[in-house]
């Protein structure tokens, strides 16, 4: 099935469910847009149209990055009405095209103290080629020479905005309530949330905005406004639209009021429970859940001085300095569970976490970190990384090696060492990937480890205030 019947499908399921509320309530003139992930979002309008003798409609207005191969057409007050033609007409009016359409054709040119009437004979950046009424030629100079080109019409063809031109068949022509959807570009939605700690950083307050960029070329008002959070598939064309992108977006902030959530297939949908206006080159904050306060969290330490390590599956690491670190970051975390019992439990859409803390000395809120997260249903855990301990220090060293071919065997001896210069004592976890081959075996052990899989375990230390801490271990591997 190509792309274009896959849309055509998906947009009439929208037609039938629409059709569907009907029956309870009589449409009206109106606006509605559902924002994707993906960057594209769903226009629902109902509009009256005007459809003359001959069936031709033009329909204006619509967004310039519209799929136009998307659109579909309903007329409400003749359901038996049938789109049988469309054009996308997006020749829009601009200086060098006026200047174009008039070619061999009279214009005035005015500049600073002097207007010049002529035909003109070509045009560029920089100037402007008259042939005046006698014949002689003028070249006009236009950087800040010129300061008005007049035209006698409107030339036929150019538009002030983009249009879909339709040849409708209907036995009733003129006025119809009619509803169009079509899906854009230039859309985009995503998820904001700020968690605020306590001041032993045991619990805080976690608020969700929605962010949602427009820059599809079109305004929405008063637009009844749905986000769908999940991982939509859809298949991009090489040309999905013809809008430009902006990427000077204003920033509005909407009246505070939360978003109204619901499974919807196997993704999740947000619904604003008002209507609200999205300018085009606008940024809308609209606030997503009411602020759940008293969420407990925990802060937790990690050492981890071999970081995200990858094995080679082709054979084993027998080279002894392979894998030898000198990190000595210990990396801070923030973890709390999306539950009921932990005043949440809602699906949280994908989006950046912003963690801030009070300073007691202003109450001042200070930033302290941002991690972003994936979407998580609820009763599922979080992590954030949002930085590293500046008084905790880790050291890790290899302090013997041995290797015997013959044997298929060899042998590693770690020592990690975790300093804590803070006035509490602190709880380190020290993450060891065995990565030289995937048989191994701990031999000795200064500390308890837990295996969290196959080729990585984890110590977790406790360190006194201003003490060191020093685990080591030693592994055997063979093959």
């Amino acid at each position: 099935m190509n792309t274009s019947r896959k849309m055509w499908i998906v947009i009439g399921i929208v037609g039938v469910c629409a059709g569907m509320v009907r029956g309870e309530e009589k449409e009206k003139e109106g606006v509605a847009l559902t924002v994707y992930n993906g960057g594209y979002g769903v226009v629902r309008e109902i509009r009256e149209l005007d459809i003359g003798a001959d069936g031709m409609v033009k329909f204006k207005d619509v967004a310039s990055a519209i799929d136009a191969t998307t659109v579909h057409f309903k007329s409400l007050t003749d359901p038996a009405a049938k789109l049988m033609e469309q054009n996308y007409q997006y020749d829009l009016v601009s200086a060098d095209k006026l200047l174009k359409k008039y070619l061999d054709r009279e214009i005035t040119v005015v500049c600073k103290g002097k207007g010049y009437t002529g035909k003109l004979l070509s045009f560029d950046p920089a100037q402007i080629v008259l042939q005046e009424a006698g014949g002689g030629v003028t070249m006009v100079q236009r950087a800040d020479n010129v300061q008005d080109i007049r035209f006698s019409a409107l030339p036929g063809g150019l538009l002030t905005q983009p249009t879909l031109l339709w040849l409708v068949a209907t036995e009733k022509p003129g006025k119809h309530l009619s509803e169009v959807t079509y899906q854009t570009g230039g859309l985009m939605w995503h998820a904001e949330y700020v968690l605020v700690l306590n001041g032993d950083d045991t619990a805080g307050d976690l608020s969700g905005w929605v962010s949602v960029n427009n820059s599809s070329g079109k305004t929405y008002r008063e637009a009844k406004m749905k986000f769908i959070a999940g991982d939509v598939r859809k298949i991009l064309d090489a040309v999905t639209g013809r809008g430009e992108s902006r990427r000077e977006l204003a920033k509005s902030l909407s009246t505070p009021r939360p978003m109204e959530e619901k499974a919807f297939f196997e993704y999740h949908m947000y619904t604003l429970p008002r209507p609200s206006t999205v300018a085009d080159n606008e940024t809308k904050q609209l606030e997503m859940f009411t602020p759940a306060t008293g969420v407990k969290v925990e802060k937790r330490f990690l050492y981890n001085p071999l970081g995200n390590f990858r094995w080679n599956y082709g054979g084993q690491y027998t080279d002894r300095s392979y894998g030898v670190t000198s990190e000595k970051k210990v990396n801070v975390f923030v973890e709390f569970t999306n539950s009921e019992a932990n005043k949440l439990g809602i699906p949280l859409p994908a989006g950046k976490v912003r963690v801030y803390k009070q300073d007691p000395a202003d109450r001042a809120m200070e930033f302290i970190g941002e991690e972003q997260i994936d979407h998580t249903p609820k009763d599922e855990q979080l992590s954030l990384q949002i930085g590293n301990a500046f008084d905790i220090v880790g050291e890790r060293k290899q302090t013997e090696f041995k290797v015997e071919s013959g044997r298929n065997w060899m042998s590693e001896t770690i020592e990690i060492k975790v300093r804590n210069h803070k006035k509490e004592a602190v709880t380190v976890r020290c993450k060891e990937p065995l990565y030289r081959w995937v048989n191994w075996n701990v031999t000795a052990k200064s500390e308890e480890f837990t295996k969290l899989d196959a080729r990585t375990i984890v110590f977790d230390v406790k360190i006194e205030p201003d003490k060191e801490k020093t685990v080591t271990y030693t592994v055997e591997y063979t093959w």
